[in-house]
């Protein structure tokens, strides 16, 4: 008998099944030996929400929730944040190796000059309403470069991806600072090549009539550490989502869109936003209390302690309470930092949370930041979406290159009606 097995005795019928175990995990396909009759389909696996179900094999990026460790292809996010650039730890998500001086040089190149958009696109994001979400401008936008970017379709073309991989990347901030200016009523403000890759980011959001912008060097390192933060993170609901989509070998836009999508959602790319609403809603430190005693009797939620994956201090959130400081120096002290500060302390040595192993997460202090930069908080989402798209272009070229890949679907357990004749309308009661 292999050692790395799993023996299962099937109480219905008595008999005994030897199911391999590889890498800490059984075929869920192995079950399907496992049955009753002939006519059984053969035994499932329910997990809602892939709560414990593998969906692929990645090399991408790791997480150990318990011991509070994110990692790059192997590389400590606390390194990365201290010494790498946005650009090069996307270079090294996507390639699995850190750049050499040429290879970053060219990327950056690369990157860069395609930050244009069409002008058509331009007329597209004019069409919507003064007031639309930029997040829903986004996900729009970007499923509508599908239409100008027909090469995209040939997914099994190297080239072709590379070329889409440039695009992607470099034309998100100049969407993100489309929707921007158009939800605020100003002017579009084109990109700078001469300027970073979040340093551009900050041209198209905040120019106004000088001639050429000059971004402050604090928000610009800001920025570059949070897309770091940003750019990857396992198996989350929107590189599911990117996954899933581009299973059916759509273009990488229209998987980025669903993506995007995705995170639009108020329990994804929404969270810091919640967590501000929250702030403002206890209002003042000296409250703070009697907010966690309600919180603790059942009444409202904790936003931005927590984490599905997380049983530890999200090492992300120890980044940017770091980064928030450098920034505050800059732009004023937040007024609701106290009461963040007070919140974390209280909750982190109150037994109710450290026995439910709630810590903060990477939401708690970004929207903070966001917030005294001047962002409203309707463009927070857009702001997780533009490092992540690295990430998801990353993980939807892993899965198009996995032999062991194929269009998504899931199984169900159906508990609907059995059989049934249909009745006319006229003998229904």
């Amino acid at each position: 008998m292999a050692a790395e097995t799993l023996t299962i005795i099937d109480n219905r019928t008595g008999k005994k099944y030897e199911i391999p175990v590889r890498d800490g995990a059984i075929n869920a396909s192995d079950l399907r030996q496992i049955r009753v009759s002939e006519e059984d389909f053969g035994l499932m696996s329910y997990d809602p929400a892939f709560m414990n179900t593998a969906s692929c094999q990645s090399k991408i990026s790791y997480i150990d929730g318990d011991r509070g460790i994110l990692r790059y292809r192997g590389y400590p996010i606390e390194q990365l944040a201290e010494k790498s650039s946005y650009l090069e730890t996307a270079y090294l998500i996507l390639y699995g190796e850190l750049p050499t001086k040429a290879q970053l040089d060219d990327w950056s190149y690369n990157v860069t000059h395609h930050s244009i958009l069409h002008e058509n696109i331009k007329k597209f994001i004019d069409g919507f309403h003064h007031d639309a979400h930029p997040m829903g401008m986004l996900v729009s936008a970007v499923g509508a470069l599908s239409t100008f970017y027909t090469d995209a379709k040939h997914i099994f073309d190297a080239e072709s991806r590379k070329k889409q991989t440039y695009r992607l990347i470099a034309k998100m901030p100049t969407l993100a600072g489309f929707a921007y200016r158009h939800s605020i009523g100003m002017p579009y403000s084109y990109p700078d090549n001469d300027l970073s890759y979040t340093g551009n980011f900050l041209n198209m959001l905040f120019k106004m009539t000088e001639i050429k912008y000059k971004p402050n060097p604090v928000i610009e390192k800001a920025f570059d550490v949070l897309f770091i933060l940003h750019a990857d993170h396992e198996q989350n609901c929107s590189t599911s989502a990117m996954r899933g989509v581009g299973s059916s070998h759509v273009d990488p836009y229209c998987a980025v869109a669903a993506a995007a999508a995705a995170l639009y959602g108020p329990l994804h790319g929404g969270a810091n936003e919640a967590v501000l609403r929250m702030l403002m809603e206890i209002g003042s430190k000296s409250k703070v209390p009697e907010f966690i005693k309600a919180v603790k009797e059942g009444h409202g939620k904790l936003m931005g302690f927590g984490h599905r994956v997380y049983k530890n201090y999200d090492p992300r959130a120890k980044i940017i309470k770091q980064i928030a400081d450098s920034v505050f120096e800059v732009t004023g002290r937040n007024p609701l930092l106290d009461i963040a500060l007070e919140l974390e302390r209280i909750a982190l040595e109150d037994d109710y949370f450290i026995k439910r192993k709630l810590y903060p997460n990477v939401d708690f202090y970004s929207g903070l930041i966001y917030q005294s930069i001047g962002l409203a908080m309707d463009m927070f989402p857009v702001l997780f979406a533009i490092p992540r798209t690295s990430g998801w272009v990353a993980q939807w070229e892993e899965m198009l290159l996995d032999s062991e890949q194929k269009i998504a679907r899931p199984r169900q357990i159906y508990k609907g009606a059995a059989k049934r004749d249909y009745v006319p309308i006229t003998a229904r009661k």
